[in-house]
C-alpha cells in the first residue's frame, strides 16, 4: 500500500458495531477514514460503503505496511477478544499514535487498556446505559457525558427560571451548573447571557457536573 501523507485522517480497527458506526459517521462528515478488519464477511459488507482494508492488526507488521503509523487518531473498535483489544492497542502504542481510543466491555478491560497506553477509553454499552436512564428519568431531552462527570443536557426549564434572565434566575450561585444555549420555538439556537431570558416554551442547553445537572433537572 502506498505511504499517505502523515497529519490527518483516523485509523478504524475493527468493523463490528461500534467501529463501523465510527467509520461510517466521520465518512459522511467528509473525514479521511481508513478501516482495517479481518473478517471477509465485515470486509465485503462495508467496502463499497466506506475505504476498508483486509488486515490482521495484532499482527505489528501488518500495520506498518498499511501506513498506520500516518494517522495521528486510532480507535480500537474490538470488544468481543480482550486479547486481540490488548494486541493492537499495544501495537499502536509503539508507533507513537498520538491519540489513541479504545472500546472497553468491562473495567478491567478499560483498566488494561490504560495501563498499556490508549489515551482514551470509551465503555459504549455502559455510556449508552446511563444516557438512556438519565433520559428515562426526568425532564432531560438529551444527555451527553463529556469526561470525569462533566456533562451536557439539553431540558425543559425549571418554573423558578421561567420570565427571569439567567442574571436574575442566578442558575449558577444556586446550583453550580451553567445555561449555555436557549432554543425558542421556531428560532435559531444562541447562546446564552446574563440578560438572557428564559421562557417556559423554551429549551435550554445546560453543562455541569452530572451530579449537580440531575440536582438541577429533579426542579419542578
Amino acid at each position: 500500500m502506498a505511504r499517505r501523507s502523515a497529519g490527518d485522517g483516523v485509523l478504524v480497527i475493527g468493523l463490528g458495531r461500534f467501529g463501523s458506526a465510527i467509520t461510517t459517521t466521520l465518512d459522511r462528515l467528509g473525514q479521511e477514514v481508513l478501516a482495517v478488519e479481518r473478517n471477509p464477511e465485515l470486509i465485503r459488507l462495508y467496502s463499497e460503503r466506506v475505504p476498508v482494508v483486509e488486515a490482521d492488526a495484532t499482527n505489528p507488521d501488518a500495520l506498518d505496511q498499511l501506513g498506520a503509523r500516518d494517522y495521528p487518531v486510532a480507535v480500537v473498535g474490538i470488544g468481543t477478544s480482550l486479547e486481540a483489544s490488548v494486541l493492537v492497542t499495544g501495537n499502536l502504542v509503539d508507533l507513537g499514535t498520538p491519540q489513541i481510543w479504545a472500546k472497553a466491555i468491562s473495567a478491567e478491560h478499560g483498566r488494561i487498556l490504560q495501563r498499556i497506553g490508549a489515551h482514551h477509553v470509551v465503555f459504549p454499552e455502559a455510556d449508552a446505559g446511563a444516557r438512556v436512564a438519565h433520559l428515562v428519568s426526568g425532564k432531560l431531552l438529551d444527555y451527553i457525558e463529556v469526561e470525569d462527570g462533566f456533562t451536557v443536557v439539553k431540558m425543559r426549564p425549571p418554573k423558578e427560571t421561567q420570565g427571569f434572565t439567567i442574571a436574575q434566575s442566578k442558575v449558577r450561585e444556586r446550583y453550580g451548573v451553567t445555561i449555555i444555549g436557549v432554543k425558542s420555538p421556531g428560532e435559531d439556537f444562541v447562546y446564552a447571557t446574563p440578560e438572557t431570558r428564559i421562557a417556559a416554551s423554551d429549551l435550554i442547553v445546560v453543562s455541569g457536573h452530572s451530579a449537580l445537572l440531575d440536582r438541577f433537572a429533579a426542579r419542578p
